[in-house]
């Protein structure tokens, strides 16, 4: 299958053209004309999962390897290690990120995953209503998105609605009305933010939030004549308890 067909049915699936400005989604490596053998599905791509891969492989992950300007290939350093060992095994590779986070994946962690019901929608963002005490959801969150640690700002003991984006959402904070904000990747001023503002958050990471992203996409392949593998990239962190 040609690596332009695939393009096409993923474009059509979640329109390239409505990622965010600062997004690179799209086709990262590759030519259009080549012969793909083999889709690898996986959130991000690293070393391990490079080497394992088949020559002639299109990997399409949720996080582009390649944001902004790239002016320089040191191949010592990522990403520049990472394009060097695709290159020199003819691995193609195409990001779904801003699109699909809009038109699949926050969708389907607040209502597959995390079983709440849209009531709004707007681009990354998913807001429902709920009735649910704060150590309940607390357990939701750690058995659905397997977290063992939560940083909290304004906990509130009842929570009847409750918002979310996947991956770093803290930036959409003043279009959140909802009484607690789910997202990943909280940073300090942001906190701050919301605790002068009296506005609940929770931070349930970005990996955590994400990782659902091969379940999404899986699915959506299915009509494609051509294997897709299913992986998964290393989560970066580790978590330690003393």
């Amino acid at each position: 299958m040609k690596l332009k067909d695939i393009y096409d049915e993923l474009n059509s699936i979640s329109p390239f053209e409505i990622q965010e400005k600062w997004d690179n989604s799209g086709l990262i490596l590759g030519d259009y004309s080549r012969e793909i053998k083999e889709v690898v599905l996986s959130l991000d791509i690293d070393e391990e999962l490079i080497k394992n891969a088949k020559d002639g492989s299109l990997f399409i992950v949720h996080h582009p390897l390649i944001f902004g300007k790239l002016s320089v290939l040191d191949l010592s350093k990522y990403p520049s290690n990472l394009l060097a060992l695709m290159i020199k095994k003819d691995i193609s590779l195409i990001a779904m990120h801003t699109n699909i986070d809009k038109t699949h994946l926050n969708r389907y962690v607040f209502e597959d995953v995390l079983d709440f019901k849209i009531e709004s929608e707007s681009d990354f963002l998913c807001c429902g209503s709920l009735d649910i005490n704060f150590d309940k959801l607390l357990k939701v969150l750690k058995e659905k998105l397997g977290l063992s640690s939560f940083k909290v700002v304004n906990k509130k003991d009842k929570i009847s609605s409750i918002a979310l984006t996947t991956g770093a959402g803290a930036s959409l904070l003043d279009n959140v009305k909802s009484d607690c904000f789910l997202t990943g990747d909280i940073k300090y001023h942001d906190a701050m933010k919301a605790f002068s503002e009296d506005k609940m958050l929770i931070d349930i990471g970005h990996f955590e939030s994400e990782q659902f992203f091969t379940d999404v996409m899986a699915p959506l392949l299915n009509s494609m004549p051509i294997s897709v593998i299913i992986t998964q990239s290393k989560n970066p962190f580790e978590i330690f308890s003393l």
